[in-house]
């Protein structure tokens, strides 16, 4: 049976309530009785001792949008560990085209962009493909990061570059990996940002913001980093030389020291709303919300703006996907 009432299934029940909203067997077709049975399985008419009785199609329409929006979900969370269930195949396939001697895999696929730099320190990353290409090294690098994630992001940051990163960090974090990121106050102003910023602290990373310069680099557990070998960023420099690692992540971490937890601007939403996000989270419509918390419909709205304005969502399944794996305190 398909989600929705098929043509003749909604002029049977059109005639229905037509006639009054009742049915009575002496006035069914011979024809009509398969349709009868499917009206009657989704919960459009219900049998009575005298016939059938149509009913409010609001419920069947709750009752499909929970169950597609949870279908949705699901299938948005097999999309998310797919990579994950992958990486295996991909490590064995890398390992396949891996010179003896050679540099891990995704190294490798960075080090075939340019070559060695003159310094021996690293590689440069970018004069070919550009931007582009230093965005694929990163991503690269990102998926075969294991234990920790450092970056360092001196200046604005838009949110919709966070946004295009934001499935490739939460697969970071959720397979255990811990992540920090410095930024700047003037970045974390934008509220656009502090919502990214949010998605990736729900899941155990930690931000901090920093009133001063500060270099812009990222390190992948502590072993390889990658910092910008051209103003315009179009280049980049992916340093494996232990030493010069090394000193990256003293710099990072003395950065970090003096700088501030970025959940201080992101604050803490109400009680009320935590617990409205929750049940969104779980497939509720906003109306169903409303009835379980003994709310009004429209008190249950403005929670439900705030909770939009918070995380940048145009629509309830939106908001419920972003709220899905979030940890309240």
């Amino acid at each position: 049976m398909t989600d929705e009432p098929g043509p003749a299934e909604r002029a049977l029940y059109l005639a229905v309530v037509r006639a009054g909203g009742r049915l009575r067997p002496e006035d069914l077709a011979p024809a009509d009785r398969a349709t009868v049975a499917a009206l009657v399985a989704r919960g459009l008419l219900t049998p009575t001792a005298t016939g059938y009785t149509a009913a409010n199609p609001r419920a069947l329409g709750d009752r499909l949008g929970t169950e597609l929006r949870l279908r949705a979900v699901r299938l948005l969370v097999h999309a998310e560990r797919l990579p994950g269930t992958l990486q295996p195949l991909s490590r064995a396939y890398e390992a396949l085209h891996r010179p003896s001697g050679g540099v891990d895999g995704a190294r490798l696929d960075c080090a075939r962009l340019d070559g060695a730099r003159p310094d021996g320190v690293g590689v440069d990353v970018g004069a070919g493909g550009g931007a582009a290409a230093v965005r694929q090294c990163i991503s690269e690098l990102l998926a075969e990061c294991k234990e920790e994630f450092l970056a360092a992001r001196p200046g604005h940051h838009s949110a919709e570059v966070l946004q295009t990163s934001l499935a490739q960090d939460l697969a970071l974090l959720r397979r255990g990996c811990s992540m920090r990121t410095l930024h700047q106050p003037g970045a974390l102003a934008d509220p656009a940002t502090l919502r990214q910023v949010a998605l990736r602290s729900g899941e155990g990373a930690e931000a901090r913001a920093l009133a001063e310069p500060y270099e812009r680099m990222l390190v992948f557990d502590r072993s390889v980093a990658v910092i910008p070998a051209v103003e315009d960023r179009s280049r980049a420099t992916v340093v494996t030389d232990r030493t010069t690692v090394a000193y990256l992540v003293a710099q990072f971490e003395r950065d970090w020291a003096r700088a501030t937890p970025a959940d201080r601007n992101l604050g803490a939403p109400h009680p009320t709303t935590v617990r409205i996000g929750r049940l969104l989270a779980r497939g509720l419509t906003q109306r169903a919300v409303a009835t379980r918390l003994g709310l009004s419909e429209r008190t249950v709205a403005a929670h439900i703006s705030r909770l939009r304005e918070r995380y940048g969502a145009q629509t309830l399944f939106h908001l419920g996907w972003h709220l899905r794996g979030e940890r309240h305190g």
